[in-house]
């Protein structure tokens, strides 16, 4: 009796380990990444980073592409899980939105991984194609649907098309992205408020944002 309790309590110590270790690599690969792009950087370079050996990161990943789809599916797991989070606690879904923006702020490796890969991986060969390929236009309809749900309630501006609309929100989120990692070059006051703007978008094509 006592043996089992004392394998089941190894495994479970050495299951959490394991856990932690492949957390730890998934963040310094979202630094990797973020800095040198997927092809620049290295499956040796990131085991460096976490003080473990090349085969040792292998054992958790056992690919660079693998580690890529690992990356990308966390990032989304983690806004997603925040994302519904805030829509369950009764905010609208462009009051999450916002706040979305606002946590990024927070996190520039995660911004700058995401950036870098959008635009590398517009190449048909990238391992991250298919997943931005995928993910545009899953996003854009998220965002029409709610957009026709606001025109139908009467609270989309006069003029404004909820698939345009849709579009540019997406393409404003990523275009600030860009702008504000060029923007923490310069003093605070002249640094691009992501959330602000997305605010000032919505107020435009929206009687009631509530954001």
């Amino acid at each position: 009796m006592s043996d089992t309790t004392t394998d089941t309590t190894g495994r479970t110590r050495g299951y959490a380990k394991g856990r932690a270790k492949r957390e730890e690599i998934l963040q310094a690969a979202i630094v990797a990444f973020g800095e040198v792009g997927y092809h620049g950087a290295s499956l040796r370079e990131i085991a460096a980073r976490v003080g473990i050996s090349h085969p040792g990161l292998l054992h958790h990943f056992p690919t660079k592409a693998a580690l890529l789809e690992a990356v990308l599916e966390h990032r989304d797991a983690v806004d997603f899980a925040d994302f519904d989070t805030d829509v369950e606690q009764g905010r609208t879904m462009f009051e999450a939105l916002v706040r979305l923006v606002q946590r990024n702020a927070l996190r520039r490796p995660v911004v700058e991984v995401f950036t870098g890969l959008a635009a590398e991986a517009t190449s048909t060969d990238h391992p991250a194609h298919a997943y931005f390929a995928d993910r545009y236009p899953v996003t854009v309809a998220r965002l029409r649907a709610e957009l026709d749900r606001q025109a139908d309630a009467g609270r989309l501006r006069a003029g404004v098309d909820p698939g345009v609309a849709a579009r540019a929100i997406v393409a404003l989120m990523d275009g600030l992205q860009v702008q504000w990692l060029y923007s923490l070059e310069r003093p605070r006051a002249e640094r691009v408020d992501m959330a602000g703007d997305l605010r000032a978008y919505l107020d435009l094509i929206l009687v009631d944002p509530g954001v």
